[in-house]
């Protein structure tokens, strides 16, 4: 369809004045509407209520020229805009200007051709018709973009109320990666989570090994609940089973195991008209607490392996202003949501680093444990020496004055030092049994002391037959050898006593003793293979004459290697940052603060507090031990009488034993752990 046609079936033109209507059947022939007017008060009148697409003005009309009617029409915004075409029959230049000049479209002088009045008709019509298009078109074009400003200024509006709210999150979740108390961060997720949805309530469940979601942590405002977290209130609900007991089946009656089982946010405006969910529970707790329980948001926490390890549930979101329950708005939905991702983080990390911390401690336990086990003297001592070396740390972490007025020891630094206190005979693993447990300066694998008693056993044997032999001789004095023979039983009884009391160490033996000894060992018996040899040998001799506790040099440097073994082991393990210092702990507790101590000879300002305070610990657990055959429970008087020489011989860190003694914890160390008959008052 062309322009001309376009105008022909839609175009009006208005004829003014009267004496122009012969052009009337000539456009109507051509497809126009005409509309006529005598003169230009009819003209201007029809135009107001019915407005034509072109006009037709003669410039000379009575009353009104055509001038003066489109001035008119021009100066009014309703008719502004439709063309007018002067008939004049002054084909003058001032009257053509004066035409233009009042807002005229174009003229046409008398006499005129049709054709050419028809041509510019549609040339004009055309243009209207266009302007007219353009117009309607821009006019559309500016009521979308008056609707496109409007709705980029209310998603605006929320985008920036959603920055907000991120810019809210992002230190939320900054501050929950920092919490390392698990009960601080499960209260800080629920709280922040209430308080950006502005909601009354909220609930946080984790997800147990045994398929269930456990309460971990409950607060509503109103009424008021707050339990679990660090409230040290314990929520009695019974955990929420995501599986049917009995059949298997899923559970998606409750929204919270739904959320659980699918991995989806579940947003429900009111809960009382919700379907596919079954809130009896909820409604009777509404009914004993006068509550309405009505919008609820529960999105699930998920871990780095998309596994959900526990739920959010808020309830009641309330409109800022009135305080009126409302239902969560979306967009408050995806915000909580990035907030679950950041909390399901921070809490996957530290339920992350908590297995990995328990499977660490029962590692070293069962380690502490083995050592212990592996002698039934020793069992315990991994696990008492910790908690001596703890307390001796305290009590210099609470001095406010002295030396250790400055010392500062936290939590991490004490779990630290625990895992170095129970590691620090790891070595011993290595160490020979009959050496860790030789109770007896003779033991090894057994205690030769019995091989000892026989030998002696022997020797009555053989002076019976001497004695009983030299009876049946005809010269023989029966009384003297009946004496001699009991002086010797006699002898050989008493030294048999004394062999075995000697074979139990001692804190110092007597060169008397040590005599004895070799003048036993010469005794002479045949052993049974029949060869006449000493009584001793030369290897139980040294053994015997071990002048302090029952471990020969030898020995003893076995016994010593295990600190050089326990550096070795404890070297070789990948500690974290956090527990880099557990070789050095565990590895000093046998150096001395004088440099004579082993293995690295170590002085005491080359020795840390920790250290130095485990060696400390280590002495007197062994001291105060009551399960050593080798050593008699000594009272605690003796015990710290003993320790006090060691510390002025240059052995342990006097100021830290100083206050050992006088913050009392030795004393409660023994009240617990001691037996009562080696408690006793010691001098100040």
């Amino acid at each position: 369809m062309n322009s001309s046609q376009i105008d022909q079936r839609r175009s009006t033109i208005l004829i003014a004045p009267q004496n122009l209507y012969f052009l009337r059947e000539i456009l109507e022939s051509e497809g126009y509407g005409i509309l006529a007017a005598p003169n230009g008060e009819v003209a201007l009148e029809t135009v107001s209520h019915t407005p034509p697409d072109l006009i037709l003005l003669d410039v000379l009309m009575p009353n009104i020229d055509g001038f003066e009617v489109c001035r008119r029409l021009k100066a009014d915004a309703a008719t502004a805009d439709i063309p007018v075409i002067f008939i004049t029959a002054r084909d003058e230049a001032q009257t053509i200007v004066e035409g233009f000049q009042v807002g005229g479209a174009d003229y046409i002088t008398k006499p005129f051709r049709m054709e050419e009045v028809l041509a510019r008709f549609k040339t004009h019509l055309g243009i209207n018709h266009l302007t007219k298009t353009l117009a309607q078109k821009n006019a559309e074009l500016d009521q979308r973009a008056t609707e496109f400003r409007l709705a980029n200024q209310k998603l605006q509006a929320e985008n920036k109320r959603v920055d907000d709210l991120l810019n809210v999150i992002i230190p939320i979740g900054v501050a929950l990666s920092a919490e390392k108390d698990g009960d601080r961060l499960l209260e800080r997720i629920l709280l922040e989570a209430k308080s950006i949805c502005n909601a009354d309530g909220g609930t946080l469940y984790l997800h147990t090994e045994d398929n269930r979601l456990k309460f971990a942590i409950m607060h509503t405002d109103s009424l008021p609940i707050a339990m679990g977290g660090t409230t040290g209130k314990k929520i009695s609900a019974p955990p929420i089973p995501l599986y049917d007991e009995t059949t298997g089946e899923p559970n998606h009656n409750n929204v919270a195991s739904h959320a659980a089982l699918t991995g989806s946010s579940v947003n429900i405006p009111d809960a009382y008209a919700a379907e596919g969910f079954d809130f009896s529970g909820t409604k009777e707790f509404d009914e004993r607490n006068n509550y309405r329980s009505t919008s609820f948001l529960t999105i699930p926490l998920k871990n780095h392996l998309d596994e959900v390890i526990g739920v959010l549930q808020l309830l009641n979101a309330q409109d800022g202003a009135t305080g009126e329950v409302i239902p969560f708005a979306p967009e408050l939905q995806r915000v909580i949501e990035s907030l679950a991702s950041l909390a399901a983080t921070a809490l996957d990390n530290q339920m992350l680093l908590q297995s990995q911390k328990d499977l660490l401690d029962s590692f070293i336990e069962v380690i502490a444990d083995a050592i212990d086990a592996k002698s039934p003297y020793t069992a315990g001592h991994c696990a008492r020496v910790p908690i001596i070396t703890e307390m001796i740390v305290d009590s210099a972490n609470e001095a406010t004055t002295g030396r250790f007025k400055d010392f500062n020891f936290t939590e991490e630094d004490r779990y630290e030092l625990r895992i170095a206190s129970l590691l620090h005979d790891a070595g011993k693993v290595t160490t020979p049994v009959h050496v860790v447990d030789k109770a007896t300066k003779l033991e090894t694998i057994y205690d030769r002391i019995s091989t000892v008693k026989t030998r002696f056993e022997v020797l009555k044997r053989d002076a019976e037959i001497s004695y009983l032999k030299a009876l049946t001789r005809k010269d023989a004095d029966l009384v003297t050898l009946e004496t001699n023979f009991q002086a010797r039983l006699s002898q050989f009884d008493d030294d048999q006593v004394f062999i075995e009391s000697v074979n139990f160490g001692g804190e110092f033996m007597d060169p008397e003793k040590s005599e004895r000894i070799q003048q036993i060992a010469k005794y002479r018996w045949t052993n049974a293979e029949g060869v006449e040899t000493n009584f001793l040998t030369e290897e139980e001799v040294y053994n015997l004459c071990i002048p302090r506790g029952t471990l020969t040099p030898e020995e003893r440097e076995i016994i010593n290697n295990h600190i050089v073994v326990t550096i070795k082991m404890l070297e070789k393990l990948p500690f974290p940052r956090h527990l880099r210092r557990v070789p050095e702990y565990a590895g000093a507790h046998h150096e001395r603060m004088d440099g004579k101590g082993y293995p690295r000879g170590l002085t005491g300002d080359q020795m840390s507090i920790p250290a130095r305070a485990m060696a400390i610990a280590d002495v007197f657990e062994a001291l105060t031990a009551s399960d050593r055959p080798y050593k008699k429970q000594k009272p605690l008087s003796e015990v710290i009488r003993i320790m006090g020489f060691m510390t002025k011989e240059g052995h342990l860190d006097p100021d830290l034993f100083d206050l050992f003694v006088e913050s009392g914890a030795y004393r409660k160390y023994a009240e617990e752990y001691l037996q009562p008959d080696q408690i006793d008052d010691i001098d100040n």
